[in-house]
């Protein structure tokens, strides 16, 4: 009988100041640290196989560099391709890694590569003989739908607090907390921890890894001789605006306070249900990607000398002069970058569907921001104990909207690189690609 081992390994990462900060269109350039950025692994085998699993604090990394980083990672460990798995929480107040407004910084991205590997080889070095249990519990109230029908029919994304136009959310979050408790022989236990909400409510020009810092951090101070690795769900259609809140509450609902708020309030559902796990199969290791083709959201030509003038509008710091406020002129932005992007091609995309599997327990991989529905479908329709849906995995291709979104409309559907259907498809590729590992 194999002996299912675990190990872990943590190591910061983060960058040096006047490196770029991902997100929102706008160059924002880093300007000092709240809190350092970590890259977290854990590495798992049965004796015959061996996998590992990272969590990056960063907003995502496209594919093409993703492969580039697991070839290196595997081929300086000795591990097949498939069996390196990256993950990156989202974080908003990380470094850009891919960006074609705001160049990326080399040589940070040369300096992550390594300590990727690094981490990898530190937390096989650190294998133990382990078991493991599962066990799930809610986080209420830091979790919203973004997504909201006007009065007048339209979809609009983040329309504001107290917005009296708004009719209702587009859906509902999944507040489900999922835990996987590893035990190891005369060494600290891992914890992963999964649950699905956008990390972007800090803002700013300083480095943070937002409220997943603080999930770690209360755990590991909470509970003795535990390391705890934060894996981000499907998220693409949740923030952590309340669109319902009291002006009086609205105005707590965002920065660094209420990061560590939402962090804890996650942290709190794992310590409801840590000693009430359920003990689960850890062995086989397995691991495997399916590759699947989707239409890109190429436009007629036509409709690319307007894109142009919106983008050029943008970049001359005139938007006023463009039709939308506040999200919706973020929407229409993106849209329109979206379109000049694609305006050669290409016509399809390949999306890397990945997991990992011990036992009962799978760690399923998406390459981007699955809406809600995505992960709720995937665990629905696994056989397994417990599987963890993350966001961002091996690569971040856009977003992956339900075929109903682009017939409403919003920000997500407008902005996303693919056309309708491609939410679908990840589901059913993904339960695919489960079903092969089982």
């Amino acid at each position: 009988m194999n002996i299912f081992k675990s190990g872990f390994a943590r190591l910061d990462i983060t960058p040096p100041l006047g490196v770029n900060i991902s997100g929102y269109y706008e160059q924002r350039i880093a300007d000092g640290i709240l809190d350092n950025l970590y890259a977290s692994a854990i590495a798992v085998s049965d004796g015959l196989n061996t996998a590992v699993v990272l969590s990056l604090d960063i907003i995502g990394i496209q594919k093409s560099r993703m492969d580039t980083f697991r070839k290196s990672i595997a081929d300086k460990n000795s591990l097949p391709f498939e069996a390196i798995f990256i993950d990156c929480t989202h974080t908003h107040t990380g470094p850009e890694m891919d960006d074609s407004l705001f160049a990326e910084d080399i040589p940070y991205i040369n300096y992550l590569e390594r300590k990727l590997s690094d981490a990898v080889a530190l937390a096989i070095a650190d294998l133990k003989p382990s078991s493991v249990s599962v066990g799930s519990s809610t986080a209420a109230g830091i979790s919203f739908i973004r997504r909201f029908r006007m009065k007048d029919g339209s979809i609009q994304t983040n329309p504001g607090r107290g917005n009296p136009d708004i009719l209702e959310p587009v859906g509902t979050p999944d507040e489900t907390v999922q835990l996987v408790r590893i035990k190891r022989d005369n060494a600290d236990e891992i914890l992963l921890v999964n649950f699905q909400v956008h990390p972007d409510v800090i803002g700013g020009n300083k480095f943070s890894a937002d409220y997943p810092k603080f999930v770690r951090d209360t755990l590991e101070v909470s509970l003795d001789n535990v390391k705890c690795i934060y894996l981000n769900g499907a998220q693409g259609d949740t923030n952590h605006i309340n669109a319902y809140a009291s002006p009086e509450r609205a105005e707590t609902d965002w920065g660094y306070k209420h990061s560590e708020h939402m962090g804890k309030t996650i942290a709190g559902a794992v310590l409801q249900i840590y000693m009430k796990t359920l003990a689960v199969e850890a062995t086989p290791v397995r691991f495997g990607q399916k590759n699947i083709d989707v239409p890109s959201s190429r436009v007629d030509k036509s409709m690319i000398p307007e894109a142009e003038r919106i983008i050029a509008l943008h970049e001359a710091g005139r938007d006023e002069e463009i039709d939308g406020q506040g999200m919706g002129l973020v929407t229409v932005v993106a849209e329109a970058y979206r379109m000049k992007w694609l305006e050669n091609g290409p016509d399809a995309f390949t999306l890397p569907l990945t997991a990992i599997r011990f036992g009962d327990v799978v760690v399923n991989g998406i390459p981007g921001e699955p809406f809600t529905d995505i992960g709720r479908a995937i665990k629905e329709n696994s056989r397994f104990k417990m599987t963890l849906v993350s966001c961002c995995a091996n690569g971040n291709e856009g977003y992956f909207p339900m075929q109903a979104a682009y017939d409403e409309g919003g920000y997500e559907a407008r902005s996303s690189p693919f056309k309708p259907g491609v939410a679908e498809a990840i589901i059913e590729g993904s339960v695919e690609l489960l079903r092969e590992l089982e």
